[in-house]
């Protein structure tokens, strides 16, 4: 807990990806994920987290569907969403945090 805390405080956005090992949807966007980090580099940190293996951190950010993708700047949510995003649209909306 306290260690996801320090990571999402970083100055540079943060995106988390609340996933789960059995999720259909969520295994579509890990390629998608591993793109927009090629293509962003050290602009953004991406990190997983398994909600079955986590299931404290995704009570407390109210995690009900995977997969849910939320975007931290300076330990603050800035952008949230649930299912599937293509990775222009991920790569736009870290952008405009970054």
């Amino acid at each position: 807990m306290s260690k996801f805390s320090e990571i999402i405080n970083q100055d540079k956005p943060v995106l988390v990806d609340f996933f789960a090992e059995w999720c259909g949807p969520c295994k579509m966007m890990s390629p998608i994920l591993k793109e927009v980090k090629d293509g962003l580099g050290d602009e953004v940190s991406i990190i997983k987290i398994d909600v079955d293996k986590n299931q404290p951190l995704a009570a407390k950010y109210q995690v009900r569907g995977v997969p849910t993708l939320i975007l931290y700047k300076s330990g603050q949510q800035v952008w949230r969403q649930s299912g599937m995003v293509q990775k222009n649209e991920l790569v736009s909306i870290i952008n405009k945090f970054s």
